[in-house]
């Protein structure tokens, strides 16, 4: 199926189905993924698995260079964004600069557009630094991922690097003290002649022990909304996504559903 890559250092703003009017942040290179996943449903694409040379990321004074500009563009424009979203072309976190950025971002949205909220979307699996759990911690929207409880389903849906372990990815989540958003995305059909559900009743009772575990703010549970890499997947229904919002809600905890 077609995927794209975001083009640009600031994209948007874009509605986005959870966060508002949302301006984009790619700290990733503008012309291709870079990812310590390769989810089979990644709107950006397959993860390349060689290189015919190094990934250039942008600097952190282009980031913020790009980023004051946009910001001012939307002001003389009267329009505002309820969120600065760093998202993009892989996982945002890999930048070797990402604290500063985040400093950088607090800066000038305290300064210009001290309403909006500063957002991460994470897959989590760079949390063994401490530089990026500082960054974290300063940012009001923490999201991080977390597809299953099981895993051998993450690997199978979200491709991660060899040595990922789910149970360091669990306890480094449960640091954040419940000051995290847990997004998990529902989806069902067949990869590599493997069935793929993570809305088995088996899937949602150990995911649902593990969000109980890591106590985090909020869960955003959603599905498929564009095209993927893979074929073959489905979305799983508005109406299911609802009913596990309602067993979420049930065990205490504040759900977002995106269908």
């Amino acid at each position: 199926m077609a995927t794209f890559l975001f083009d640009q250092i600031i994209f948007g703003p874009i509605i986005s189905r959870r966060l508002g009017v949302s301006l984009g942040v790619n700290l990733l290179p503008t012309d291709s993924k870079v990812c310590s996943f390769d989810c089979i449903y990644c709107e950006c694409g397959w993860t390349p698995r060689k290189r015919a040379q190094k990934a250039i990321l942008p600097s952190r004074e282009m980031v913020r260079q790009k980023m004051e500009e946009k910001l001012r563009a939307m002001i003389a424009d009267n329009e505002f964004p309820d969120v600065i979203t760093f998202a993009g072309n892989g996982e945002p976190t890999l930048h070797p600069e990402f604290e500063g950025i985040m400093d950088d971002t607090i800066e000038l949205r305290n300064q210009l557009t001290p309403k909006a909220r500063i957002a991460v979307l994470s897959n989590a699996t760079m949390l063994n630094k401490p530089s990026v759990i500082r960054a974290l911690l300063k940012v009001e929207d923490n999201i991080q991922k977390l597809d299953s409880a099981f895993e051998e389903t993450i690997r199978l849906i979200d491709c991660p690097a060899s040595n990922f372990k789910l149970k360091e990815v669990v306890e480094n989540l449960k640091s954040f003290n419940g000051k995290v958003i847990i997004q998990t995305l529902f989806l069902k059909g067949k990869f590599k002649d493997q069935i793929i559900d993570n809305t088995t009743e088996d899937e949602l009772t150990e995911w649902m022990k593990l969000l109980q575990e890591i106590k985090p703010s909020q869960v955003m549970i959603y599905t498929i909304d564009r095209d993927t890499p893979a074929t073959g997947l489905e979305k799983v229904k508005l109406e299911a996504l609802e009913t596990i919002a309602e067993r979420v809600r049930a065990i205490g905890f504040e759900v977002q559903v995106s269908g």
